[in-house]
């Protein structure tokens, strides 16, 4: 299973000129930089440089006072849809129904909704806890919770603020995994600090730092995500990342 959305219809996102003042300081100075239509970019860099910022501005925020420009293309006239390291599941709903919350909301509900959402739970090695509420999931159930419902809202741009980030290390790959699977067609950004959940992800990586933030580099690795961690490009990358952050090239 796969997003319905075709890949053509996936936008670009192009920001231009981006300028945003934080606490009185320059974080992005004509910034800009535009992210593949289609396909996972994964932005790096360390904490505190204006990775979640910048995603927030991808997403329309109203509270931001930022210069320049953001926009689709082609242009699309929906939503985004965002998944944060937190689930945010409803606590007096099911799986099932916090998975359905954005179709009950809209009041769209039908027997449809319904049959995708137990596929995807399906999917996700979740039959069976449908009708659980959250505190009877584990955190690696309840996060997986959270990213079919951002898949269940069928939205070609998908915005991810380090989704993983508080799993352990093995549900955070296989979370990962299915992500990778369950994405393909939409135009992904995923935001991280980790060298190696980028290098696994990312169709491409954007490495940001600098005061104010700029682009310190832009990686396409040669295997398609999800790639396997051993994987000798991704060994050699995780490598320069890694040396890159810890130097504070990347700060």
């Amino acid at each position: 299973m796969q997003l319905s959305t075709p890949m053509q219809t996936a936008p670009d996102i192009v920001l231009e000129d981006l300028s945003l003042d934080f606490a009185g300081q320059p974080l992005f100075a004509d910034l800009t930089l535009t992210l593949a239509g289609g396909r996972t970019t994964c932005i790096l860099g360390p904490s505190g440089c204006g990775k979640s910022t910048l995603l927030k501005l991808m997403a329309g925020s109203p509270n931001l006072d930022f210069k320049g420009r953001i926009r689709f293309e082609p242009t699309t006239d929906s939503t985004v849809a965002w998944m944060s390291q937190n689930d945010l599941l409803l606590p007096w709903f099911t799986l099932l129904d916090n998975v359905l919350l954005g179709a009950r909301l809209r009041g769209e509900l039908s027997h449809e909704k319904r049959a995708k959402a137990l596929a995807l739970i399906r999917e996700a090695g979740l039959t069976g806890y449908e009708d659980k509420l959250p505190t009877a999931l584990s955190g690696g159930m309840r996060q997986r919770g959270a990213l079919l419902r951002t898949l269940m809202e069928e939205r070609p741009v998908i915005l991810m603020d380090e989704p993983f980030s508080a799993l352990d290390a093995l549900t955070r790959v296989r979370l990962q995994n299915l992500a990778a699977r369950l994405t393909v067609g939409a135009t992904v950004v995923l935001v991280t600090h980790d060298p190696m959940e980028a290098l696994r992800l990312g169709h491409t990586i954007v490495v940001l730092g600098g005061a104010p933030v700029r682009v310190l580099e832009i990686i396409e690795p040669a295997a398609l995500p999800p790639r396997e961690a051993g994987n000798p490009e991704v060994t050699a990358l995780y490598a320069s990342l890694l040396k890159r952050l810890m130097n504070g090239e990347a700060a």
